[in-house]
């Protein structure tokens, strides 16, 4: 029997490594919806701030080149002014400096913008860390939650499928760092929203956790 979602835009916030891109990329692709990982914004933003030399700690100056970009972001693509700038996201400049960006009250308010036009549409599986509580506070909310060991152990094999290798250690200062970030920082901090569906992955293949959301949304 064909599933009809109650649900048109789903908000999906998390940690890093806690499963958000996997579940959320299955999760559109189960119910035909389109899928936006918010997080390459803000790595398209901090490439365009790099490649016009703006200084990621200029407010000023990174405001009014925002105004000037229009981001548009689909499954593992973004385009800014409709220039795919996709083989630029992940380079080792844009990885050092998106943090900084990201940080940037005004970057953020002109990134939720963007999200918030991306998603009007409906039919969206949106994954981020202040999806449900800052950019889409009417969706349906999931947050996904695991240890910290657990999530090391999946960044490690991660970078190991890229061909690198890297100290488990090292990974967990890294994503320790970020969860301090991301839950300290002023603007959209890393929250669970109060009416939001929590699922452990810890021991959850993406699939099941998939199947939870579902049943949740189709109640």
């Amino acid at each position: 029997m064909a599933f009809v979602p109650l649900a048109s835009v789903i908000a999906i916030d998390g940690p890093v490594a806690s499963g958000k891109t996997t579940v959320g990329r299955l999760l559109a692709e189960r119910l035909g919806y389109r899928f936006i990982d918010t997080g390459l914004y803000y790595r398209a933003m901090t490439r365009e701030a790099l490649a016009r030399d703006v200084g990621l700690d200029d407010s000023t100056a990174l405001g009014a080149l925002a105004k000037e970009l229009r981001i548009d972001v689909l499954d593992d693509r973004a385009w800014v002014n409709d220039k795919d700038v996709t083989d630029g996201l992940r380079s080792s400049e844009v990885e050092a400096a998106v943090s900084r960006v990201a940080r940037v009250v005004v970057i953020r308010h002109a990134m939720v913008r963007e999200q918030q036009r991306q998603a009007k549409a409906g039919d969206v599986v949106m994954v981020g860390r202040d999806i449900g509580t800052v950019v889409l506070p009417s969706a349906v909310k999931v947050y996904l939650e695991a240890p910290v060991d657990v999530r090391v152990k999946r960044r490690t094999a991660e970078y190991a499928s890229q061909g690198l290798k890297m100290d488990a250690n090292t990974v967990r200062d890294g994503l320790e760092h970020r969860d301090k970030l991301d839950s300290e920082r002023v603007e959209g901090p890393l929250r669970v929203a109060v009416d939001a569906f929590v699922v452990h992955t810890a021991d959850l293949a993406p699939g099941v956790v998939v199947d939870r959301i579902i049943e949740v949304i189709s109640q």
